[in-house]
């Protein structure tokens, strides 16, 4: 069974002007999609199992396999992280679970902030469950929460080409306007249920 690239969950001109219709072309119709070519490419060369589902792909292997595995998880997560019109603070049992393990909403933007800013070339920066606590946490390259015993919620892709397009250099910029304008909390707050169960 070949892997397929998710479709968008919303136009691509939907994050404007805070994301480009350029950037989702070049971002999710290129780079994620080269993962799933590459992926599917390697299935075929039996360097891995088609019949495994992604997750366990990501779980069982390391090198190419594990690196294109995880990177089409990671976008297909990323792009939901998203909404048109989203960001601000979160509401309800997330804002709680927030204020509880980081003092304030404004301390876990902080801390999210800087994870983002300093992650050291490409990778991703978390808001993830572990143990029944939330936490912000950085990643290199294809890395991943699931990797390491945690439920990702949220995360903001640090990779340049998520943000050269419109923002160049400006990796804070980048940071400040996915917080503040896309950070799509119903999907953080439902993955915190989901990581409960």
């Amino acid at each position: 069974m070949a892997f397929a690239l998710p479709p968008l969950p919303y136009d691509k001109s939907a994050l404007a002007p805070h994301l480009s219709a350029e950037t989702l072309e070049f971002h999710h119709g290129k780079h994620h999609n080269a993962y799933v070519v590459n992926l599917n490419k390697l299935v075929d060369e039996k360097k891995a199992d088609g019949s495994k589902s992604l997750e366990d792909m990501i779980m069982s292997s390391e090198g190419p396999v594990f690196n294109n595995a995880a990177q089409i998880w990671n976008h297909t997560f990323f792009w939901n992280c998203m909404k048109p019109k989203g960001g601000g603070e979160p509401t309800g049992e997330l804002a709680q679970a927030i204020t509880r393990d980081f003092g304030s909403f404004a301390k876990f933007k902080e801390e999210f902030t800087q994870a983002a800013i300093t992650q050291f070339g490409s990778g991703w920066a978390w808001l993830v469950s572990e143990g029944g606590k939330l936490k912000v946490t950085k990643t290199p390259n294809a890395d991943l929460p699931m990797k390491h015993n945690q439920t990702a919620l949220l995360t903001i892709d640090v990779w340049e080409h998520a943000y050269y397009i419109d923002y160049r250099n400006l990796r804070p910029k980048w940071t400040e306007v996915f917080l503040g304008n896309l950070a799509n909390w119903d999907f953080a707050a439902q993955n915190m249920a989901k990581a409960k169960k």
